[in-house]
């Protein structure tokens, strides 16, 4: 155990770090999907195929095929009954903290939201509308993720999505597991399937005589989902190309090992997960490394956290805090914290790429995946360089909005003449010339 911890301490004194620091970055990001051209990559493709062409009797055969469990199209999805009896059964305490969770995101989406803006005045305009159904895809192999509902309807919802459809494996005795069954009649959300992986996708994307077509498909998912979302996306919208889970950490000598080491577990635990601590303390770097040998032995998936912790995480040390800084703006974690005292703020302004940034001791990773309200919804692997945490405004569209009278066309005319004949396009601008001809 110790032995293979050692092995992910990568000193910046040692051979070819910034190449070391570059493949792992690569091998994580691979974890996403899968090349087209793979095995795995042309299966997900005849999956879709078939599903395209077979519809509810495909999705029936993989959903035996993969889950192991047998279910006629008409058994696809959940009755009002079980939603009901599940939300019934629910803890209460367990469900008074599922509702301030749902508050909290519902709070925040409210305030960020755009969507309720005024049109501009004037020749030009815009009107925002909702997307009209969407899909959510909620994991439920290696563990259930009813917060995944959440942070994912709720900002459909306060987008004014009117039709939110659930998809999840049916791998908790045969059905969806019975809080994410709550969290979805807590919601309002009545349209619920006990499908999964690839063949979930594709009848989202495409429809069946079962499921109708959504226009938008989000929610997280192993690297056969994100490889279907992948390849059907122009087809539907997608949130993002979800990867593995990630934290990178920049701490310094005042930061807890102990707390560190648990952060860094509490992703590496995920199946595969990724944890990154980025420092200049030598000192801190063998603490943490001693507190997560410490740590790992208690957790109940022990050896395959320890097998995450080996192939996608590290724990780096820096020259200076400043190349932390910078090498955690090329990594472009989903999940960055900062513990670093006094100076985390000041850090936190310089990282311009993150998915999510949590700062000062008592912001561990779990706060935002559960409660604080920005969704736990994150670009991973590097996305975080050109896209964001999904929001309440990214379940809407806008249009533009055109409205010139015959005065400002007039004024106008001469202008967009030119740029259609610069450009061949001579009907352009006849269809400008032409309401004038008659004057």
């Amino acid at each position: 155990m110790k032995k293979k911890l050692r092995k992910i301490l990568i000193p910046h004194t040692s051979a070819n770090f910034e190449r070391t620091l570059s493949d792992l970055r690569a091998k994580i990001c691979e974890k996403a999907t899968f090349n087209p051209h793979s095995p795995e990559g042309i299966k997900v493709a005849q999956i879709i195929e078939k599903v395209w062409g077979g519809g509810d009797k495909a999705v029936a055969a993989y959903t035996y095929q993969f889950d192991k469990v047998k279910l006629l199209p008409s058994q696809f999805r959940v009755s009002q009954q079980e939603l009901k009896r599940a939300h019934q059964q629910t803890d209460k305490k367990l469900l008074s903290s599922i509702r301030k969770a749902i508050a909290n995101v519902k709070k925040y989406q409210k305030k960020i939201f755009i969507g309720s803006a005024k049109n501009i005045s004037g020749p030009a305009g815009i009107r925002y509308t909702a997307i009209k159904r969407v899909g959510i895809c909620v994991p439920g192999a290696s563990a259930p993720l009813p917060s995944t509902v959440i942070m994912t309807a709720v900002p459909a919802q306060v987008a004014g999505v009117k039709e939110i459809v659930v998809v999840s494996p049916p791998r908790y005795n045969g059905n969806i597991h019975p809080v994410t069954l709550a969290v979805c009649f807590e919601l309002g959300i009545k349209e619920v399937y006990r499908i999964g992986g690839v063949q979930a996708v594709a009848a989202l994307a495409l429809g069946t005589k079962t499921i109708k077509p959504v226009d938008m498909i989000a929610g997280p998912g192993n690297q056969w989902v994100s490889t279907a979302k992948k390849m059907l996306f122009g087809q539907v919208k997608i949130d993002s190309i979800a990867g593995p889970s990630e934290v990178l950490i920049i701490a310094d000598d005042s930061a807890k090992p102990g707390l560190i080491a648990a952060d860094m577990l509490s992703q590496a635990e995920h199946a595969p997960g990724s944890a990154l601590l980025f420092t200049h303390s030598k000192k801190l770097a063998q603490k943490v490394i001693g507190e997560l040998e410490k740590q790992i032995i208690h957790l109940p998936r022990c050896s395959q956290t320890i097998q995450c912790l080996e192939r996608y995480s590290a724990v780096v040390i820096f020259k200076n805090i400043q190349q932390c800084i910078d090498w955690a703006n090329k990594f472009a974690a989903e999940h960055l914290e900062i513990q670093c005292g006094k100076k985390s703020r000041q850090i936190a302004s310089k990282i311009e790429n993150a998915g999510a940034i949590f700062i000062g001791q008592y912001s561990p990773v779990a706060v935002g995946d559960y409660f604080a309200g920005p969704s736990h919804t994150l670009p991973t692997g590097g996305c975080a360089r050109f896209s964001s945490a999904l929001t309440s405004n990214d379940f809407i569209k806008s249009i533009s909005i055109i409205e010139y009278d015959k005065k400002r066309l007039a004024k106008s005319a001469d202008d967009i003449i030119r740029l259609a004949q610069a450009e061949d396009l001579d009907a352009h601008a006849k269809s400008v010339k032409i309401r004038f001809e008659e004057d």
